[in-house]
């Protein structure tokens, strides 16, 4: 846990870093030096011209460069979606731990904290392993906001109705980035055994929150959005699908039911038999 703890500082402390150094809003040109400048955001530029020249426009380009990006996160996403379930699962035994000591006092928070650890020792879980795809995400996504906004063919570019560099006249974007994270939170929370208030309003506050923030947005970033959220949709629907995973817990309650009569009915049956 120690370890894992450690990693994610230094994760955290590195995307930071990439993050502060990011924050520049010049143009990016083969002139740009530094790390981040020169060998991360200006290849993410050129290639995203790349695909632009050779796949039909700047929309495109940077519709097929948001594709890339998230099939090479899959792996990553794939451990981080694994590592959730076997959370999700937990969460009434959790529940029931929270509740055994529910006392505030020192000591009673040293216990819970003591049998949670063991709950999820014994479960083979690392809740903050789910984190770290989440940290490493960090700086690769705003690398590819820097490559947009800092390109200026990728700004000036037009892509159906659209102005690359200004914001959607129509709305359209705004709204389907706002459907799109409604239907990721909503898939997600539905695998879920347990929901309480918080979960369930944030199946509604990212949402609306994604919606007013694209307003301000230039097309070509929630283009990015848009793609981004319709990828997560469909990988959830392939990692991590409520529908599958709540059939298969239904089947174990059932299971698990039927072996609880079928043993209630052998007691029964041998009381029977020892009173005769």
């Amino acid at each position: 846990m120690k370890k894992v703890k450690r990693v994610l500082s230094l994760a955290a402390i590195g995307s930071l870093t990439l993050f502060l150094a990011a924050c520049s809003n010049k143009p990016v040109t083969s002139h740009s030096t530094g790390l981040w400048d020169h060998y991360i955001v200006y290849n993410f530029s050129r290639f995203i011209i790349w695909l632009s020249n050779n796949c039909g426009g700047y929309g495109m380009g940077i519709i097929i460069f948001t594709i890339i990006i998230r099939v090479l996160l899959l792996p990553l996403m794939f451990y981080q979606t694994k590592s959730m379930l076997k959370t999700q699962e937990l969460a009434p035994k959790l529940k029931a731990i929270q509740k055994k000591y529910s006392s505030r006092d020192r000591e009673s928070m040293v216990k819970m904290q003591e049998e949670t650890s063991k709950l999820y020792k014994e479960a083979g879980v690392n809740p903050w392993a789910s984190m770290l795809p989440m940290i490493i995400q960090l700086p690769i996504m705003w690398a590819l906001y820097q490559a947009i906004w800092r390109t200026p063919e990728l700004r000036h570019g037009t892509f159906l109705w659209l102005q690359l560099g200004h914001t959607d006249p129509y709305y359209i974007l705004p709204i389907l980035a706002a459907l799109f994270t409604f239907l990721s939170s909503w898939l997600s929370m539905a695998s879920m055994p347990e929901r309480n208030a918080m979960t369930s309003a944030m199946t509604w506050f990212m949402p609306i929150m994604v919606f007013f923030m694209a307003l301000g947005f230039s097309s070509a970033i929630t283009l990015y959005w848009v793609v981004s959220n319709a990828f997560q949709v469909v990988q959830t629907l392939l990692l991590q699908n409520p529908f599958k995973i709540r059939r298969e817990r239904e089947a174990k309650e059932k299971q698990k039911k039927a072996k609880k009569r079928k043993l209630e009915k052998a007691k029964r049956r041998a009381y029977s038999s020892r009173r005769k």
